[in-house]
């Protein structure tokens, strides 16, 4: 979003436009500014609130209803925190009796909307200033909140109790996207050096050694750069692992040193240890198969899960448990094991014809396969439905076969 566009969606006549249109009613595109356009509204007013209108759309996703009231740009949208998540984090800081919290790069101002509508006082602070004027809008409705618009690493903080922090993950230089404590930068160039985010790890956690702080990473991550003395906490929603945060001072947890927060349609569910589990014995192929959260593999912590249900890995090197009983837990997905064979595509495929196998899942994990291709060369047919498990047991490829519970 250019200065001229942001210009435009500010006005008054633009927000009334914005606000009285059913985002889900927009229909074709053209014919949409061609109403518009008859209506008499200006070609700039048009292009910026169909495009707000569409990102608002999207955005419910994140926000919920929420997302109707708040003004986005692209990168601003992808970056942001999941609001369910974002109230998590809030959380945390309420709880530490911590009353005011710069948030460093808040972006359109996701994060800070989750700690202002705990009542607490916000800094919050962008440097782009395309984006700063969006979390200004955003932040609007909350007294305590400010948005200033300069670099996060030389703000004053003096009157802060604690920081959130989200750094930049890309390099600086796209539009709608700042540089230190900025939204981003152009797409698809992710920083291999992590001493070249914006703020830089060593800033963020050195801060976290004089304030408390929540510093929001990549869930990949190098485990090396975790600083020994502060929490480690992978978040997934709907088994998509979707961030990693490095917790300091009173919001880290005493005891804990890694944990994996699971968020999903049974709610939220953590498991958390002092440090990365040992890994549980390999045993045979039992009755059921346990495929792991990603935020537990993340936060190496399948040797606890895999106690926990009485269970045992199928190998070493391959993050699958399998146990005789069947658990519900909201930390793994569960299978019936059908079959197990060694991985042999004739096989499978005659495997498949037997048992009348139409829809079929393929997962894999320490196979090199490419379960498309491989899924057109087995080509199943037939009313019943399956899920197979490309892996390896004993050094050995095996395939097996199984059905969710």
């Amino acid at each position: 979003m250019d200065t001229a566009e942001l210009r435009e969606l500010l006005t008054p006549e633009s927000l009334e436009l914005l606000d009285a249109l059913d985002v889900d009613a927009l229909g074709d595109a053209v014919a949409a500014v061609s109403r518009l356009r008859a209506a008499g509204h200006s070609p700039a007013r048009v292009a910026a609130v169909l495009s707000q209108a569409r990102l608002r759309r999207r955005a419910r996703a994140k926000f919920g209803a929420f997302a109707d009231r708040m003004l986005f740009t692209e990168a601003g949208l992808e970056q942001s925190t999941r609001l369910a998540v974002a109230s998590l984090h809030a959380g945390r800081f309420a709880a530490a009796g911590l009353d005011h919290v710069a948030d460093l790069g808040c972006g359109i101002g996701a994060d800070a909307l989750a700690l202002a509508g705990l009542d607490l006082g916000v800094l919050a602070v962008e440097r782009d200033e395309t984006t700063a004027a969006l979390a200004a809008y955003n932040l609007a409705p909350f007294p305590r909140a400010r948005v200033d618009c300069a670099d996060a690493t030389t703000v004053d903080l003096g009157e802060v109790d604690a920081a959130w922090l989200d750094p930049a993950r890309r390099r600086a230089g796209a539009s709608g996207a700042g540089g230190p404590g900025g939204a981003g930068g152009p797409r698809g160039r992710r920083l291999d050096d992590p001493h070249d985010w914006e703020p830089s790890l060593e800033f963020c956690f050195d801060l976290g050694r004089r304030i408390p702080v929540g510093v929001k990473l990549g869930p990949g991550l190098d485990r090396a750069l975790l600083p020994a003395d502060m929490e480690a906490q992978w978040v997934s929603v709907d088994r998509e692992v979707v961030e990693l945060v490095v917790w300091s001072g009173p919001l880290a947890r005493a005891g804990v040193g890694r944990a994996a927060l699971v968020l999903g349609a049974h709610g939220a569910a953590e498991l958390t240890a002092a440090a990365d589990s040992d890994d549980a014995e390999v045993g045979e192929l039992g009755a059921w198969l346990y495929e792991p959260d990603g935020a537990v593999i993340r936060a190496r912590l399948i040797g606890d899960l895999a106690r926990r249900l009485d269970g045992r890995m199928i190998d070493e090197t391959i993050a699958w448990i399998t146990a005789e009983t069947a658990v519900e837990t909201p930390f793994a997905q569960r299978f019936r094991v059908l079959e197990e064979l060694p991985f042999d595509e004739k096989r499978l495929k005659r495997l498949l014809r037997e048992r009348g196998v139409g829809t079929l899942e393929i997962k894999k994990r320490g196979v090199d396969v490419d379960p498309a291709q491989l899924r057109k060369r087995l080509n199943p047919s037939g009313p019943a439905s399956a899920t197979l498990v490309l892996t390896r047991r004993g050094g050995r490829r095996v395939a097996i076969l199984a059905e969710r519970a």
